[in-house]
């Protein structure tokens, strides 16, 4: 779990830096053709990025700490999105919308809350 979790925040780390220079791919920027298209992305994304990193911590048996980790990671995830959300502000491809933070916040707490409930 703990390389699926690497691997696709590095997914979405590269989607970010994409969005900034105005490149993303076709078959995403078509999910801004649907209502409200880019924020099931940001909720989707975010909710499973969430629920991965939550599993690997709550999977990490070297930890004696597994849920103050895995409650501090969703903690941090939501700082980075906040930062990332208020960032578009300084790249022209980009626009802040606080509808796109409030959908990964919210896919940050249904992620976390799902696996906490499978472990």
């Amino acid at each position: 779990m703990r390389a699926f979790s690497v691997i696709f925040l590095a997914f979405i780390l590269a989607l970010i830096v994409l969005a900034d220079a105005g490149s993303l791919p076709a078959f995403i920027r078509a999910l801004y053709r649907f209502p409200y298209g880019d924020k099931a992305g940001h909720f989707i994304l975010f909710g499973l990025l969430n629920f991965f990193l939550t599993q690997t911590f709550l999977s990490s048996k070297s930890n004696p700490r597994r849920k103050l980790a895995a409650v501090s990671t969703g903690l941090i995830l939501v700082l980075f999105i906040a930062l990332e959300e208020w960032s578009q502000q300084f790249f022209s491809a980009r626009t802040v919308d606080p509808l796109d933070l409030l959908a990964g916040l919210m896919g940050v707490l249904l992620g976390g809350w799902a696996a906490w409930k499978i472990k």
